[in-house]
């Protein structure tokens, strides 16, 4: 198989996969309480990274500063994947993943904060993004306030943890930076979703929904993400960032009955162009948002 052949093999399993993820967050919380859901889910993807790192010769052994950062991007990104499985019980799929893919625009903001100096076009882009994020605001078609909240604050956490994962001193191994942070968030997580849990019945939808997210949102969808930085531009990898809200309105059409109004197609037409325009301001050697915990 060719190399191009490969990288978009690659580039597909992410559009796919990290797309699907949120039918399959949707499916997971409709019998299985969120917390104990997601801390369940990244500890043992983090626990099945371990083992891929140990299988590829990698080292697990980190210096305590870099641990620390671990914690903190764990307690942020997994965190945000927590906040996103509440916001899924009250927001249509391809919704929420919509306000999620505002994460490029709001990672911007926190650089200019930052004080950092950024291309003209991505400033333009991240203007109109947020034209076309205040479209997708007002509740509607299965929708609440408080989910939209949640997605928001799912997003902006995303953000966050995107931008301390550049500046934050991390392992060189980023499979192992990644199984540290699923395990920290993980563990954070449990007691209080084993609190937060009392007693419930899942559905054998809702179990094979969570290992699916485990397994292939988690340990594959990132593997082959990680494959694609050293293999492909920067900018052809990052196109995951406007396709998965398109693979995941399109699966939530057909598996949820989901409806697209003319404001949503608005205002997602105006987010997946804004994304792809500030995506594409990226020089070569920019760091791309941690993406493992989807």
């Amino acid at each position: 198989m060719s190399r191009r052949a490969k990288v978009w093999g690659a580039l597909w399993v992410v559009y796919i996969i990290w797309g699907s993820t949120y039918l399959f967050i949707a499916i997971t919380v409709e019998t299985i309480p969120p917390l104990l859901a997601v801390s369940t889910r990244f500890i043992c993807a983090g626990t099945i990274m371990a083992l891929v790192v140990r299988a590829r010769g990698g080292s697990l052994r980190v210096k305590r500063h870099e641990l620390a950062s671990c914690v903190v991007i764990g307690c942020l990104l997994p965190g945000a994947n927590a906040v996103l499985f509440y916001a899924e019980e009250n927001v249509p799929t391809g919704l929420a993943s919509l306000l999620i893919a505002s994460v490029p625009l709001w990672v911007v903001v926190l650089r200019l904060l930052g004080r950092e100096r950024l291309p003209v076009p991505a400033l333009a882009g991240v203007g109109v993004g947020f034209v076309g994020v205040a479209l997708l605001l007002q509740p509607s078609g299965g929708a609440t306030a408080t989910g939209v909240a949640l997605c928001i604050a799912s997003a902006l956490m995303w953000s966050v943890g995107s931008v301390l994962s550049a500046r934050l001193p991390m392992p060189a191994n980023s499979f192992a930076a990644t199984m540290y942070e699923m395990l920290a968030g993980g563990f954070v997580m449990l007691p209080l979703g084993i609190a937060d849990a009392g007693s419930f019945s899942p559905s054998a939808g809702s179990i094979l929904a969570w290992a699916y997210l485990v397994t292939i949102g988690s340990v594959v969808g990132y593997t082959a993400y990680t494959w694609l930085l050293a293999n492909a531009p920067l900018g052809t990898v990052s196109t995951y960032a406007y396709v998965n809200p398109v693979v995941a309105i399109v699966l939530g059409i057909l598996f949820r009955n989901e409806h697209l109004s003319v404001r949503i197609f608005i205002g997602a037409a105006i987010v997946v162009a804004a994304v792809a325009a500030v995506v594409r301001q990226e020089p070569p050697a920019a760091t791309q948002p941690e993406e493992g915990v989807r």
